[in-house]
């Protein structure tokens, strides 16, 4: 008795080209010349139409706010990359399925490649500043994949003495060829566009004008005590929070800075408008709201740019205004509280440099926000370009109607840096040190507490001003065995630093930051 196979791949005057394995290879390397040769026409047509980052901004846009927080209290500033590797798994998995689509049923797992980059389209399609050229890449990419499926399989099932017919072995070689192939061209169109995003010649050959009034920093603001963060934090080292896949690219000579709205004149400034200003130079210490208690996402530096208060006064702001929407090229926004910004006691300013040099590109190149006294989802806009003078019950930022607070102060804040949780020190004189901020208001004293003992007054570094962070210091004698020490500051408006403890949603993290070691 004759029995005939039921799989699709063994009909008459065929043959049996590849097992589930092969086509499951097949769909992963049709989904990989899609997506990466679409991430490499993103290069040509612009960021916008870079559908990894298109997929990714959805997701950060529609995850919860507990979920972000935890992904960021795990990950911290490797959340992004995070984001970007489960996303390739994600890839990879879907591959996997369309190819074994196409093994089952002809021609489902080309269709269902089309589907995926349909929705990819669509992601693209809801970014800020789309246009048709940034629907090219995922368009272009899809159909180079779904062409090179299609072909795959008629000569995988054409007959074996067929010109172009594929064995099980050439069926496996032209699909791991392809796949290196669109794995490569992705790698290398994000590449190319996060070189050029940087556009390193022209920055480093931007010269921008020294300040008016520099900043005087005072003798001792850093202890120099081993293990302490420096008052000073290096560009490299700075946190960076925000929702930008990929670092925005913008040309200094083609920026604009649009201010309107609730205002008597619009004003549209060019970069060489804003560095012919006089400029300040202020240290300001910048918080992320998602910072846990004892937390490092904070930094100081020093920072040059125009007063906001100036421009705002320029462009006439009218009666009822009460908050500034900040947008940021990658169409982040921020609702920034007017009166926080025509505050003449308050550090509020378009910076153009950070620590003396031009803006990394990572930190807002070439122009952001930088406001004193707080948090940075509603202030610290980085690729700046637009400003609109509005009300909080018309507009409102991007996290806000996310579940976090409207209008953001910094609360005052401490921790503790040294020593380590667990470690072990040397018996005699142990230094207990760190770090204490209250942006706007400023740190009068630091107080400890060892094995809930009597507060004790540690010794404070110098400031230039309130909107910096505060280094401390307390030594004391310790008896051998474990300790426990407790850390809260105390703002120059007599407010302590409350011991409630608080996660960070939805308006920053409280209480005492708390270290436990063990003295020799």
């Amino acid at each position: 008795m004759t029995t005939t196979s039921a799989r699709p791949d063994a009909g008459p005057g065929r043959r049996r080209s590849a097992g589930a394995g092969p086509w499951v290879l097949a769909g992963i390397a049709a989904t990989a010349l899609a997506v990466g040769l679409a991430e490499l026409l993103a290069w040509v047509t612009g960021p916008v139409g870079s559908p990894l980052d298109a997929v990714g901004g959805v997701i950060v846009d529609a995850v919860p706010a507990p979920v972000k927080d935890a992904v960021i209290a795990l990950f911290g500033t490797a959340d992004k990359l995070v984001l970007l590797l489960v996303m390739a798994a994600g890839l990879v998995g879907a591959g996997g399925g369309i190819g074994a689509a196409q093994r089952a049923n002809r021609p489902m797992g080309a269709v269902l490649l089309g589907v995926l980059g349909l929705l990819g389209l669509l992601a693209v399609l809801t970014r800020p500043g789309v246009t048709v050229a940034d629907a090219v890449p995922v368009v272009v990419g899809t159909a180079a994949g779904v062409l090179f499926l299609a072909v795959l399989t008629r000569r995988a099932e054409a007959p074996e003495d067929a010109a172009g017919s594929l064995d099980r072995r050439g069926f496996v070689r032209a699909s791991a060829a392809v796949a290196v192939l669109g794995a490569a061209a992705g790698v290398a169109g994000r590449w190319v566009s996060s070189a050029a995003a940087r556009v390193p010649a022209a920055r480093e050959g931007l010269r921008i004008p020294a300040p008016a009034v520099p900043e005087t920093v005072p003798a001792g603001v850093d202890l120099g005590i081993e293990g302490v963060e420096p008052w000073l934090t290096p560009a490299d080292d700075f946190y960076r929070i925000d929702t930008a896949l990929t670092v925005p690219r913008i040309d200094v000579d083609e920026w604009e800075l649009r201010i309107h709205g609730m205002v008597d004149r619009e004003l549209t400034l060019r970069f060489d408008d804003l560095t012919g200003r006089a400029l300040l130079e202020r240290a300001v210490t910048l918080a992320c709201v998602s910072n846990p208690v004892g937390g490092d996402l904070v930094g100081n530096a020093v920072w040059t740019g125009v007063p906001i208060r100036e421009l705002l006064a320029e462009a006439g702001v009218q009666p009822g205004a009460d908050m500034v929407l900040s947008t940021s090229q990658d169409g982040f926004t921020a609702g920034t509280p007017l009166d926080a910004l025509l505050d003449p006691g308050r550090d509020a300013l378009l910076a153009v440099t950070m620590n003396g040099e031009p803006l990394p590109f990572e930190h807002g190149y070439p122009v952001r926000m930088v406001v004193s006294g707080l948090y940075g989802y509603v202030s610290a806009t980085k690729w700046l370009v637009d400003l609109e003078v509005t009300r909080f019950d018309r507009d409102e930022g991007y996290w806000t109607p996310r579940g976090w607070s409207a209008r953001g102060p910094v609360k005052t804040a401490s921790r503790i840096e040294i020593p380590r949780s667990g470690a072990r020190v040397d018996g005699g004189e142990v230094v207990v040190a760190g770090t204490a901020w209250a942006q706007d208001t400023g740190i009068a004293a630091v107080q400890v507490s060892v094995d809930e003992g009597p507060w004790q007054e540690a010794d404070l570094g110098e400031v230039p001003s309130d909107d910096t962070w505060r280094q401390w210091v307390l030594r004391t004698g310790l008896a051998g065995g474990q300790h426990t020490a407790r850390v809260r500051a105390v703002a120059r408006d007599g407010t302590v630093q409350t011991a409630d403890r608080a996660a960070p949603a939805p308006d920053g993290a409280s209480g005492w930051h708390e270290r436990t070691f063990t003295v020799a």
